[in-house]
């Protein structure tokens, strides 16, 4: 939420039908609306505008806050800053995501619960988030090889996972793999921290560039420093 002029605020919004999307809140600074307009709140919306490519106004009702939650656990609140920054970061304006939007609502509705649950929850998102924005990762077979045993980096330039005996001497200049990126092996911190890493190099020179006039969401980097502290 963003204040327009005395007593509006424009609202950004994840629908499951229409994406991405913005409008107005008459009355949305006001301390009525307060409560309503929090990050990560669940609403219930009525847009109107006179033409459709009109940025248009909403009604908005409160179904559903997530505010504490976040604000009685410290990790709970990175997390959701991190989904709602790299959202509003990342995805264009009114693509329908329908699948990618339930995806986000259950890793919201998982904050608050087991911490390390929701931090593989939250790699799985981030992998969706690189696909929906266009930079998926093709993580079946290698690239050098074809075959889909022995995986272990990922090529920055392409995206796609290489074995062992395919990477060879080009090892030192490709990212890591976990296994825990392939859905295998031990679902640690460590091992999660490594593998966004790898979904962060992405994140940061793949896609930030084609966004140059905004910044990199520095909420993500808070979330890997407390998951780095739990590791």
């Amino acid at each position: 939420m963003r204040r327009h002029g005395e007593t509006a605020a424009i609202i950004d919004v994840f629908t499951e039908a229409h994406g991405r999307h913005a409008g107005v809140v008459r009355g949305g600074a006001s301390r009525k609306q307060a409560p309503v307009l929090q990050p990560g709140a669940q609403l219930d919306l009525l847009w109107r505008a006179r033409l459709e490519d009109h940025l248009g106004t909403y009604q908005a009702e409160l179904l559903r806050s997530r505010a504490s939650v976040a604000l009685s656990d410290r990790f709970a609140l990175a997390g959701l800053n991190a989904v709602t920054s790299l959202l509003g970061f990342c995805l264009p304006d009114r693509e329908p995501q329908i699948e990618f939007y339930k995806q986000t609502e259950q890793l919201l509705d998982l904050l608050g619960h087991d911490a390390d649950l929701w931090a593989l929850a939250y790699l799985q998102w981030e992998m969706r988030l690189l696909q929906v924005a266009g930079f998926g990762l093709d993580l079946s077979v290698c690239a050098v090889t074809g075959a889909a045993e022995g995986l272990a980096y990922v090529s920055p330039r392409s995206g796609r996972a290489v074995s062992a005996q395919g990477a060879g001497e080009w090892a030192a200049r490709l990212l890591p793999l976990p296994e825990v990126m392939l859905g295998q092996g031990e679902a640690s911190n460590a091992e999660i921290l490594k593998a966004l890493w790898t979904t962060g190099y992405f994140l940061e020179n793949k896609l930030a560039p084609s966004f140059a006039h905004q910044a990199f969401p520095d909420a993500r980097g808070r979330l890997l420093d407390l998951i780095s502290r739990r590791s």
